[in-house]
């Protein structure tokens, strides 16, 4: 029970990284231009993303371009990009897995080993779509706290972290740690739960030897207290027979009844 509550937290965990890692990537929110200097009282704020930049008026007017050439931008955008979609492509892969291989679907009933392994998978993805999502988000982040600080750049030209790294940073923990769950509710299932086995021997008891000709191997309980004694009664004459039939030697003539000839003629 305890390793499909970690498998259910963990497949919700990874669902909500997941769409976090999406909202991150879509909206142009990765870096906001920052009001200091010359530039404390403007009227226009410049938003940069992965797939645009947008341009905010004081008079509310917002208005957005896409990046027009894919091969004219910069080397860290192409792989922040990359990234991001091939982290998408993971986690929906997971969450297809994770949906065949937990314990409360019904995919997959037959095969309790196979199933488990199938959601110890799902949380392998999980961690490295968690992975790759982190890469970009780090770097970016990395990019806009150097530039910031650089005396040689003006005013005008620096940014400030956006929202979006934000919720790309907690999307990424997020769906590392429900990957992680998943991995260790498999390991619990490998280790001791759901293909146990029972152990000695059962139906019969531990140390209990070979049971003798003629003894019963199960025992059967009653809730009527009268059928109970009648069973134990019936077992008891049962092991008396056998013990007096193992005691008596092969061949060996059974005692005569005084008075009573054994041919049957008084």
């Amino acid at each position: 029970m305890a390793s499909a509550a970690l498998e259910l937290m963990g497949f919700f965990l990874g669902l909500l990284g997941m769409l976090g890692t999406m909202v991150a990537t879509v909206l142009p929110y990765w870096q906001i231009s920052a009001h200091i200097g010359s530039n404390i009282v403007t009227a226009v704020a410049n938003m940069r993303g992965l797939w645009m930049e947008c341009v905010y008026q004081s008079t509310g007017a917002f208005q957005c371009e896409t990046y027009n050439s894919m091969l004219a931008l910069s080397s860290d955008l192409q792989a922040s990009r990359a990234l991001m979609v091939i982290s998408l492509v993971l986690s929906v892969l997971a969450i297809s897995m994770a949906a065949l291989g937990m314990q409360c679907t019904l995919c997959l009933e037959g095969a309790g080993a196979v199933k488990s392994r199938v959601a110890g998978a799902s949380g392998a993805l999980f961690l490295t779509a968690g992975f790759l999502s982190l890469i970009p988000v780090s770097w970016t982040t990395h990019e806009v706290v150097q530039t910031f600080y650089r005396p040689n750049v003006p005013s005008s030209m620096k940014f400030e972290l956006g929202e979006c790294l934000y919720v790309g940073l907690a999307s990424a923990l997020i769906s590392m740690l429900g990957g992680g769950m998943l991995c260790v509710s498999c390991c619990e299932e490998q280790g001791g739960g759901r293909g146990r086995r029972h152990a000695g021997g059962y139906p019969y008891p531990l140390g209990g030897g070979v049971p003798g000709p003629g003894a019963r191997t199960t025992s059967q309980t009653y809730h009527n207290p009268a059928l109970q004694a009648m069973g134990a009664n019936a077992a008891g004459r049962v092991r008396s027979t056998s013990h007096s039939s193992q005691s008596t030697a092969p061949g060996a003539r059974k005692p005569a009844a005084p008075g009573y000839d054994i041919t049957g003629y008084v």
